[in-house]
């Protein structure tokens, strides 16, 4: 949803498709939410079909018009795609490329052929970090598990105290950090300035990932002493490649976009006109669809070509990296029909209500509900959609940066105990050799963790920017 839709439904300018009170809105609001863990955790529904009927539900629940909640559901699909779909797809061309051009395995091999000894843990929590920028985080788990088996077999280490500071990067990344899906729609639906939001969401990023990555491994590696398991480790990309990307060339690669995001948030602040020059060109090179688009043109010659490609392979590795996201894009389309059907019933009016009477800040109440819907649902995609929709109408009033930790508030809460009915939690568990109490000691009070110093951090940054 754009700034203006936000700001005028704040403003009472647009009507709801219904009549209902706040009590009825409130009820709905939850059947709606329980049909979407119902059909996803009972009944194991795809979450773009439970999202799609829990959104329908929800309309009836409220006692809209059938055809007005399919029009709002549908309106919301095609805007949240419009607005976040180019961008992932962007993202997961530059991700195939990095892993299949041998480009992040000449990352992990340079910073850990400096790194050994106490060092290990922190060269793991930035090779993840970095990895972890334009990779999904199944993506980046199924690339660096072959490195945390092979570092932890050949250094003799516990496998938690290398493998939690890999996954704690990831996961950082991934839940706070744009072009990941989660930020992107959340900056979406609350008309966030994406520059601002990756300056900050950086910034509590680093904190975050120390605290998760390599503090906690520490105790993780005395509460769960295993080591890598004796099994074959999965292949890694480049070994079937004859030659493979500079470090340098593919670093730069990677942190193109973040640098030309930045750049233009930064010159937003110091320029501050519109209309002078310096600021107009970086509104169009730093604008997302331009920076991910140019990482991708510079990765086809920093990254395909020293590995060998041609115009034929890197024309099936597009192929091959676009055909994975039909799913995600499906779901965030559907979160965002979701959003919009909640917008268009008055829930946005209602929860600026709730939340004066409660005196509940607008960021403490973003986080907790993005947390009783990660509990519920398992996916933080989902959670970090439906909380950003049900809490767009706070950012109506705030400022710039107040409105960036509001999203990162949401992804902060989506973060929260990943436990059984999350994919994430099996992946590890099964790449690791780990019992589900185990897992649970490990990696759901990790993501915990991750959920909670973020979030207290972005409360923290409420009082000074």
């Amino acid at each position: 949803m754009t700034r203006l839709s936000v700001e005028m439904l704040a403003a009472d300018k647009v009507e709801p498709i219904t009549s209902a009170g706040h009590a009825q809105l409130g009820i709905a609001v939850l059947a709606g939410i329980a049909v979407i863990v119902l059909l996803i955790t009972k009944f194991k529904l795809h979450a773009f079909l439970a999202l799609t009927i829990g959104s329908l539900a929800l309309g009836a629940f409220a006692g809209a018009p059938l055809d007005k909640a399919i029009a709002s559901f549908t309106a919301g699909l095609g805007s949240t795609v419009a607005g976040v779909g180019v961008l992932i797809a962007l993202g997961a061309i530059l991700g195939k490329l990095l892993a299949d051009s041998g480009g992040a395995d000449q990352i992990v091999d340079t910073i850990l052929a400096r790194a050994g000894g106490r060092s290990m843990p922190w060269a793991m929590v930035l090779i993840a970090s970095v990895i972890g920028l334009p990779l999904f985080f199944e993506v980046g788990v199924v690339l660096l598990i072959p490195v945390v088996l092979m570092v932890a077999k050949r250094g003799n280490y516990s496998l938690m105290r290398i493998g939690i500071p890999a996954l704690a990067g990831l996961s950082v990344m991934h839940g706070l950090v744009p072009p990941h899906p989660g930020p992107l729609v959340a900056i979406d639906a609350v008309g966030a300035n994406l520059g601002v939001t990756l300056a900050l969401g950086v910034l509590v990023a680093v904190p975050t990932v120390v605290v998760a990555g390599p503090l906690f491994s520490k105790v993780a590696a005395r509460w769960v002493d295993v080591p890598a398991p004796d099994r074959m480790m999965p292949e890694r990309p480049s070994e079937k490649l004859e030659r493979r990307p500079g470090f340098g060339a593919t670093l730069a690669t990677i942190l193109l976009p973040v640098v030309l995001m930045l750049s233009k948030a930064l010159v937003d602040i110091v320029v501050d006109d519109p209309e002078h020059t310096v600021q107009r060109v970086f509104d169009v090179v730093g604008s997302p669809l331009i920076a991910l688009l140019a990482a991708v043109l510079v990765g086809i010659f920093t990254l395909g070509r020293p590995a060998g490609f041609g115009r034929e392979r890197i024309s099936r590795l597009v192929d091959n990296g676009l055909a994975p996201i039909a799913g995600i894009l499906l779901i965030v389309g559907a979160g965002g029909g979701f959003k919009q059907t909640l917008i268009d019933c008055g829930v946005g009016q209602m929860v600026l209500d709730v939340s004066k009477d409660w005196s509940i800040p607008a960021l403490l109440l973003a986080w907790l509900i993005a947390v009783a819907i990660r509990l519920a649902t398992g996916s933080a995609t989902v959670a970090t959609i439906s909380a950003a929709g049900l809490v767009a109408p706070l950012a109506a009033d705030m400022s710039t940066a107040h409105t960036a930790l509001l999203v990162l508030a949401v992804g902060a809460g989506s973060l929260f105990f990943s436990h059984v009915n999350d994919a994430g939690f099996w992946l590890v568990k099964e790449y690791f050799g780990l019992s589900v109490g185990q897992n649970v000691k490990t990696w759901s009070v990790m993501e915990t963790i991750i959920s909670v110093v973020a979030g207290g951090l972005v409360l923290l940054l409420s009082l000074v920017v």
